[in-house]
């Protein structure tokens, strides 16, 4: 995370004495990567976060398996069509990875077990719905718009408020950051960056739960283990750090835009190992008087592009069958862009004094190639790759 944050009941100095009202030790956990050498918190437990009494294997249903793409082609998946059920970790439905990440949807009505990812960062991207987020740092209300950012080792479960609560989950190998680009060398957000540390939520207080024993799904890369805990891990009254779960609203993301149409990357939100996460929000078009306000075909030979469509009018995929809730993914390989006549209609609506994007969209490029989930395959559009040539 680019700032520091304390929350809670904290010592005046990392690593001396807290103590409990009672006389005893407040325990502490470092939660930090790259092996002391990167971002870290301090959290401080009522109880010893190491003591558990019981360890068991756990048959990995959400998994699924990932076949090429192949015959190489473009795709359209309709999560539309996706069931309504389970919560946002056994409910994911895969739709496509490698790798370096995986992409799932999910449509939850009931809250998770408590879990813990150890393999990587997640970010969540609420589509609609509302949950509380609750967390060993506590928690938050998170809602439609939401981008929910992870940190690896936090057990956490979403507790639906409004539902379903319909999600795209991303789920890392590593670690999910801000672009360094928009960062200083110390961290803070500069000027030219497209949001700012005003527009992070993250928790504010402790969310303390006292109990006795407690289970905990964790994954890891050996699969997936039920550990039970003598003591809930919600007992933090304290934490002090750089590294917590955090969310972003996609509406506070400021579009950055040029008098001819502007590529991808100035839509880049996250970077994570081998791909990026972009947002698409309302904007004006491009405004120069002979500009094309519309994308251009493109070809990106060291990419794959997901893309997630979650809201508003796409103009420039009339005729194709996009709506909102599709996935489209365009694999390296492949030449795309507009659908035919899209570039003279929006000239012409231009002219008509429309002259503002209504679309919003979540998009996940990787650099290495995307096969496809059980999830994708199910709501494929089979007419989609043809639709150029109509």
């Amino acid at each position: 995370m680019p700032h520091y944050r304390v929350v809670g009941e904290v010592p005046r100095k990392r690593h001396v004495q807290f103590r409990r009202p009672d006389g005893g030790l407040y325990a502490e956990e470092l939660m930090g990567e790259e092996g002391f050498s990167s971002d870290s918190s301090l959290l401080y437990h009522r109880h010893l976060p190491t003591a558990i009494v019981k360890s068991e294997a756990v048959e990995d249903t959400s998994a699924g398996r990932l076949a090429p793409n192949l015959p190489l082609s473009p795709r359209h998946f309709r999560t539309q069509d996706l069931p309504t059920g389970g919560d946002l970790v056994t409910g994911r439905q895969l739709l496509a990875g490698n790798g370096d990440v995986r992409m799932s949807y999910a449509a939850a009505d009931a809250p998770n077990e408590l879990y813990r990812n150890s393999m990587g960062d997640e970010v969540v991207y609420v589509q609609s719905g509302s949950a509380r987020f609750e967390s060993t740092y506590g928690a938050m209300d998170v809602g439609a718009g939401d981008y929910v950012v992870i940190p690896t080792g936090t057990i956490h479960r979403f507790v639906p408020i409004e539902g379903p609560v319909k999600a795209l989950v991303i789920e890392a190998s590593g670690h999910v950051r801000p672009p360094k680009r928009y960062l200083s060398k110390h961290g803070q957000f500069l000027e030219h960056a497209p949001y700012s540390e005003r527009d992070l939520r993250a928790p504010s207080e402790p969310h303390l739960v006292e109990d006795g024993e407690t289970p905990v799904l964790v994954r890891t890369r050996g699969g997936l283990t039920r550990l039970t805990y003598a003591h809930h891990p919600f007992d933090v009254v304290g934490w002090d750090g750089f590294l917590y779960p955090y969310a972003f609203n996609i509406n506070d993301f400021e579009p950055i835009v040029k008098r001819t149409h502007a590529p991808p990357p100035v839509h880049q939100t996250f970077e994570g190992p081998n791909f990026v996460i972009c947002s698409f929000c309302p904007r004006p078009l491009d405004f120069d008087a002979e500009a094309i306000p519309i994308p251009y075909n493109h070809h990106n030979v060291d990419s794959d592009e997901l893309m997630f469509y979650v809201g508003g009018d796409y103009s420039a995929r009339k005729g194709s069958g996009i709506d909102v809730g599709s996935i489209s993914l365009h694999p390296a390989g492949f030449t795309h862009g507009p659908q035919p006549g899209a570039v003279e209609a929006v000239i012409e609506a231009v002219k008509q004094g429309h002259d503002r994007t209504t679309e919003m969209a979540v998009m996940v490029d990787t650099f290495r190639p995307l096969d496809l989930g059980p999830a994708a395959l199910r709501t494929e559009d089979p007419d989609y790759a043809w639709t150029w040539a109509r």
